[in-house]
């Protein structure tokens, strides 16, 4: 059996070794790119923390910064741990520690800082000799069991010492105060959660090992953050981005309406989104109002204390508050997108995206794992004191005897284990024992602790040998955290809210800053439009350009949109407040839309929302259309009915009731239920009437209940109840008879 074996020439006499440069490099930036994706920029998945992050607490602990014991100036904590375990820039480290101070940045603070820690506006913090600072319960929790050989450790950068692979963690650090970092080639991102919930989520997953992360959704409402805010994306995007650990969140900030007096208002955010430093949001939305990019604020003022407190002041009473904060929304940073990228270091060292279930169940697993290591290393203690305890039984009934030994013989170990069959351990804690302890020693005493220990093994024994019992243990310890942290308590209790945003496409700014005004909308019958101020029911007096004449007008308002209806089939869309005033003859609609050449202007009418319409063509096709449906955004208009030619549009009336009633140019009419026509946005429809010579003439929806009705030449309006409609009343397609007698001539219902 042979190998290949590659022989590397030793180096030359003179010490220069000619090297690759292309190799050299690749070589030196992966390990670099190594370097920073497993020892800067990545979170462990099971703690939650970074390397700085894990060093900072560690070395605080070695200083014995617990919880409610004296400060300690931060240049003292960052000195040891740059000193012992971090060889780094006092900046970096400090940098970090603060972070893990500041309430507005970690949702569950790890540090506990006195001075300046920085604000929320974006202001520094002060020089760390001039803050100080100690560990939180939270930190403690992260701590707890770590000298108990609950988890490994490795020697620091120099060798002289040893640091922590991770920490215990009995807390979900991981996703309760969550993580960013930029690595190479990738980076993390993970939003802050509330630790109730996420207690909740292990305590099911631990039941149901082999739940999903749509699952725990059920219990993990989504991000909590220090801040606070409004979560404004739907169920599905959520439970898509906890499934594959990457998505985001659109977050804006919570605000209410003030009544200032006499019909004014302001509108008042008191929190604002996550990682949105105040001083700067107010900057850029000053620069906005100065280069006049929100008409519909007046003013902003920062009337902030120890809460947020940012005021907007209205351009006019009359502005709808809601979408004055649209538009803020829409330009400011008041919304801002949180992304979720949820990657981390598996087992310590292998980078991978993990959904929710997977990175819970990482630290439950991690936790169970600390719970064996832990009980292993008590059973050890307690293996050693009972050994101890042993030997001091033994001699107890001969005190004399042990005393005498230890005073005559040059060896008393020796003979200690000799005379009274002692192991090393037992002889050794003997002779360390003092002599005012040794003559003090009661035999119930000992026997207790002896019991009492022997008892504590066969938990411990029964633990280790119990996978059920270890989740047992698990989950009682995740319970106990739920009480420390649920929802009463003041740092448990959720910030974060789930609203829905309304429809982008819901906010006008133009129109907004439109005053409502009553105006009456007047059309010739050349396509000639405008709008006079007020409703004016009398229009005997316009006047019009040349032989043109009124086609129709009607009331409406100018925050009003109005439909125009070609008879290539096509509807436009115009704004009542931008048609040309009533002092002159107006302007024609075709520079207003792209109307098709030869194509003429059927109805004009004002947009009623929730409303629908009949259109028909001359030939008599056509179908019920949603006026919602039919409004169009641009120039160009939207295609409705499609209209083969020669047939053009002919009619878009009302379509309210269960009946229509439709007359041809031949006089004759025919009635049938609504239910017979289809309701479309878009398409030829289907016949209405049928023909033999000529088409359409008129329609009418209308209640059967309540007759038909139509007003002649004269002005005079007759009715024929529906016993008398008999005749008339058939079926789509039919080609009816003649009308009723009174039916104008016109063959129009007026």
């Amino acid at each position: 059996m042979f190998c290949m074996v590659k022989v590397i020439d030793p180096p030359p006499e003179n010490g220069i070794e000619n090297v690759e440069l292309k190799d050299a490099l690749e070589r030196r930036y992966l390990d670099y790119a190594l370097s920073t994706i497993m020892h800067r920029a990545l979170p462990d998945a099971r703690d939650g923390l970074k390397p700085v992050h894990r060093r900072i607490l560690y070395g605080m602990r070695l200083l014995r910064l617990d919880p409610g014991t004296p400060f300690k100036k931060s240049a003292k904590v960052v000195g040891d741990v740059m000193g012992s375990f971090h060889p780094h820039g006092d900046t970096a480290i400090y940098d970090a520690l603060v972070r893990l101070a500041q309430d507005f940045s970690s949702r569950y603070p790890l540090v506990e800082g006195q001075g300046n820690f920085g604000n929320i506006d974006g202001d520094g913090p002060a020089a760390h000799r001039y803050t100080e600072a100690r560990l939180t319960e939270v930190a403690r929790l992260l701590l707890t069991g770590i000298d108990n050989d609950t988890v490994d450790f490795r020697p620091t950068y120099d060798g002289s010492d040893e640091e922590p692979t991770v920490l215990p963690a009995a807390f979900p650090n991981l996703l309760a105060n969550g993580a960013q970092g930029i690595a190479v080639g990738m980076a993390t991102s993970i939003p802050p959660h509330n630790v109730a919930e996420l207690c909740d989520a292990s305590l099911y997953l631990i039941t149901h090992p082999k739940a999903t992360s749509e699952q725990l959704l059920n219990f993990v409402k989504g991000p909590d953050f220090p801040t606070g805010g409004i979560i404004v994306d739907g169920p599905t995007t959520i439970a898509e981005a906890y499934r594959t650990g990457r998505g985001g969140f659109r977050v804006r900030a919570r605000w209410h309406r003030e009544d200032t007096g006499r019909g004014t208002w302001v509108a008042v955010v008191t929190e604002i989104p996550y990682m949105v430093p105040k001083g700067r949001l107010i900057e850029k939305i000053a620069d906005l109002l100065n280069e006049k990019k929100l008409p519909l604020v007046a003013d902003v003022r920062d009337e902030s204390a120890a809460d947020v407190r940012i005021v907007f002041e209205p351009r006019s009473r009359t502005v709808d508050d809601a979408v004055m904060m649209e538009s803020l929304f829409r330009l400011t940073e008041l919304e801002s997108r949180i992304p979720l990228n949820l990657n981390v270091l598996t087992a310590g060292r292998v980078p991978r995206v993990l959904g929710l279930a997977e990175a819970l169940r990482e630290w439950v697993d991690h936790r169970r794992d600390v719970l064996q290591r832990g009980a292993n290393h008590r059973l050890g203690v307690i293996g050693r004191r009972l050994e101890v305890l042993g030997g001091l039984l033994i001699v107890y009934l001969d005190l004399d005897r042990v005393i005498r030994i230890i005073r005559e013989e040059d060896e008393p170990k020796g003979e200690l284990m000799r005379a009274f069959e002692l192991t090393e351990i037992q002889a050794n804690a003997i002779l360390d024992t003092r002599l005012r302890a040794l003559r003090k020693l009661e035999e119930m005493e000992l026997k207790r602790e002896q019991s009492g220990l022997i008892a504590e093994k066969d938990e411990l024994l029964a633990l280790i040998g119990s996978e059920r019992a270890q989740w047992n243990k698990v989950s009682a310890e995740i319970r106990d955290l739920r009480k420390t942290f649920g929802p009463a308590t003041a740092l448990g209790k959720r910030r974060t809210d789930y609203a829905e945003a309304p429809e982008a496409a819901a906010l006008d700014l133009a129109e907004a800053m439109v005053e409502r005004e009553p105006i009456t909308v007047v059309v010739s019958e050349k396509g000639w439009i405008r709008a006079l101020k007020g409703h004016v029911a009398d229009t005997g007096a316009l006047q019009f350009k040349g032989d043109d004449r009124l086609a129709i007008a009607f009331p409406t308002e100018t925050t009003a949109k109005i439909l125009v209806v070609a008879g290539n089939g096509k509807i436009f869309t115009l704004d009542a407040a931008k048609l040309p005033g009533g002092r002159g003859f107006g302007d024609p609609i075709r520079i207003m839309v792209d109307i098709d050449e030869g194509a003429e202007v059927v109805a004009t009418f004002p947009y009623r929302p929730g409303e629908k319409l009949l259109l028909s063509t001359t030939d008599g096709r056509g179908f019920v259309a949603p006026a919602d449906d039919i409004v169009a955004n641009t120039r160009k208009g939207k295609q409705v009915l499609v209209v083969d030619a020669p047939a053009k549009l002919a009619l878009c009336v009302p379509a309210e009731g269960d009946h229509v009633a439709i007359v041809g140019q031949n006089r004759k009419l025919v009635i049938f239920p609504t239910v017979q026509m289809p309701e479309m946005s878009r398409g030829k429809g289907v016949r209405l009437q049928r023909y033999r010579d000529g088409g359409v003439s008129d329609a009418k929806v209308f209640n059967l209940a309540d007759g038909l009705t139509w007003k002649d030449t004269s002005g005079r309006t007759w009715t024929v109840i529906a016993t008398d409609l008999t005749e008339w009343i058939g079926n789509r397609a039919e080609a009816g008879r003649l009308p009723p007698k009174g039916f104008p001539r016109n063959n129009k219902f007026g």
